[in-house]
């Protein structure tokens, strides 16, 4: 009778334990969220920003990644405009204005002059605005003015 007991309460919080994680797997099925834009993120944006190899004289690089909402596949090809308050200009002026592309696994890479303190804080703008998924703007804030790298990500959703 113990037996037959144990097996029925053992298979009772199986099946328990097996409806509460049921629940929670379709969040994890969804994949990534979106990257949602940020405040602040669109200042001083100029749409059509040239492909450049490198704004101004460099020295400071911003990277980051590019997938697709859900299934976070990365997304090669795709243009993200970068722009900020350097050393070497203002982020309202053109030529602190410029856009990569993504390689084949998603990622980007730009060089750019040192990004110096704006309104108190050494931020970066960034945004990706191509048409094949919603537009995005970011406005990642540096830890300190005295890093020589920024890296944001984006997670896109389709158009």
């Amino acid at each position: 009778m113990t037996d037959v007991l144990t097996n029925r309460r053992t298979l009772l919080i199986a099946a328990s334990v097996a409806v509460v994680l049921g629940l929670f797997v379709p969040a994890r099925a969804q994949g990534l969220a979106p990257t949602p834009s940020m405040r602040g993120g669109a200042n001083n944006y100029l749409p059509g920003a040239p492909i450049v190899d490198r704004i101004g004289g460099g020295g400071f690089w911003m990277t980051g990644s590019v997938r697709r909402v859900g299934d976070g596949a990365p997304l090669a090809g795709q243009r993200i405009q970068i722009w900020a308050h350097t050393t070497e200009g203002h982020e309202r002026d053109p030529h602190s204005h410029g856009a990569t592309l993504t390689d084949a696994n998603g990622v980007f890479r730009l060089e750019m002059p040192q990004i110096v303190p704006a309104f108190g804080q050494p931020h970066g703008h960034l945004a990706y605005d191509s048409g094949d998924f919603e537009t995005v703007f970011l406005r990642p804030v540096m830890r300190s003015a005295r890093d020589t790298s920024l890296h944001a990500d984006f997670v896109l959703v389709p158009v």
